[in-house]
């Protein structure tokens, strides 16, 4: 039989597929916006970017009586930013394997080691979503605890279809236990046996040990933090945070000489109420708010960025609340102080994206490969090394991660 040496495109397409079969948050997120991407012969640098409108919302009139209402569409952008790549060698008889020995052997590990970590940047993203249900630190071990994702998801009008959630491995088998205990055989039978859950409460459930964790900052607050700053109805407005929906306020009341506030805390502030995004109705649990970025951590004072932005009524209403000012309203981090979390997620496929796009063919490189494979790209180059008889392969993949919209996204934790 002929022997062939294996080049980099057939090296190229072996990896993309199977790197799509290792994915799994990568699976359940927006994929679209790669189409938007111009289509560029020569592939596409670090740091490109293309810009997402985003959905424009109204209220209802009622009556009669017309009452044009203006349409303000804000925008986010998607960077292809992260790069990453795994480099090894081959001599030249391995590249005379069958690419099936050689995918085993090399190509797979590289490759699951990718898929791994574009899992990881996904689910970095946790701390742009506010919404977080559940007692912190609690593992999730029973359907009334995973329910609670679910429900949420129904208050805050999420959509209904493609709902999915990421469990960390002690909340996936804590889940799995609660339900070997019921009657119902096509559940208990493959939780029992193969430790699978599938579909539960309308939401496709996965195990991952890439959910991400959280380490709370130092607020020691002794429940004496407040707004030191007036908000009210007009103090922001959503064509000025269209873009961004955060918003800067100032807190005082924290102890610690240097005080801790770190991106991705979750809080909420005292009878400032959450509303249904659709109708506007006051909602009977606090608004949750996540923190953005701080500034001026000295003394007692911290300026937190939060997001969402507190639009008081409009089409774009965010929260509802008796107040007219909410200087002086207590503000009550969730969680412990300096202590981490796993950050379990439940989420609509639009709230998060991510965008695979070819790497540029680099000038003077030979037997450049570059493959695609549903969406997911992969680059290839070879450089031999003549004095050693050795090819040294670098396989590269460039792509970006987005929230684009954190409100169909929430964290899920446990029951104390």
């Amino acid at each position: 039989m002929t022997q062939r040496t294996l080049t980099a495109d057939i090296i190229a397409k072996e990896a993309v597929m199977i790197l799509d079969n290792e994915l799994v948050m990568a699976k359940k997120v927006f994929r679209g916006y790669e189409e938007d991407f111009a289509k560029k012969v020569n592939g596409y640098e670090v740091g490109e970017t293309i810009s997402i409108r985003k959905p424009t919302d109204f209220t209802v009139r009622d009556g009669a009586t017309m009452n044009t209402q203006q349409v303000i569409e804000g925008k986010t952008n998607i960077t292809v930013d992260k790069r990453k790549g795994v480099d090894f060698q081959f001599t030249a008889q391995e590249l005379t394997l069958d690419i099936k020995e050689l995918s085993e052997r090399v190509i797979k590990p590289a490759m699951v080691q990718v898929a791994n970590q574009m899992d990881v940047d996904l689910h970095g993203l946790y701390s742009s979503v506010p919404s977080w249900v559940g007692a912190p630190g609690q593992t999730i071990d029973s359907f009334a605890d995973f329910a609670k994702g679910p429900e949420r998801m129904d208050e805050l009008a999420n959509p209904q279809d493609e709902r999915c959630a990421v469990l960390s491995p002690a909340d996936h088998w804590g889940l799995v236990g609660s339900q070997t205990a019921l009657f119902t055989d096509t559940i208990v039978k493959p939780a029992y046996r193969q430790g699978t859950i599938g579909q539960v409460g309308n939401v496709d459930t996965y195990m991952t040990q890439n959910v991400a964790v959280h380490t709370t900052g130092t607020w020691a607050s002794g429940g004496n933090i407040a707004v030191d700053q007036a908000v009210t109805a007009t103090t922001i407005s959503y064509d000025a945070v269209k873009d961004t929906m955060t918003q800067t306020v100032t807190f005082d009341g924290f102890t610690a000489a240097s005080p801790s506030v770190n991106p991705g805390d979750v809080f909420t502030i005292a009878n400032v109420f959450a509303v249904n995004p659709v109708t506007k109705a006051r909602l009977p649990f606090l608004r949750q708010f996540t923190v953005v970025s701080t500034a001026n951590a000295s003394g007692n004072q911290v300026d937190v960025t939060l997001y969402p932005a507190m639009i008081w009524d409009g089409a774009f209403q965010t929260i509802s609340t008796s107040d007219t000012n909410l200087n002086d309203n207590i503000v009550t981090p969730l969680g412990a102080d300096a202590t981490t979390y796993r950050q379990n997620m439940v989420f609509h496929k639009n709230a998060f994206s991510l965008v695979s796009v070819p790497l540029v063919s680099p000038p003077g490189a030979v037997q450049v490969g570059r493959q695609s494979y549903k969406g997911t790209n992969v680059r290839v180059i070879p450089v031999y090394d003549g004095v050693n008889d050795v090819s040294r392969w670098r396989l590269d993949v460039l792509y970006g991660v987005k929230a684009v919209d954190p409100r169909l996204a929430h964290r899920l934790s446990g029951s104390a």
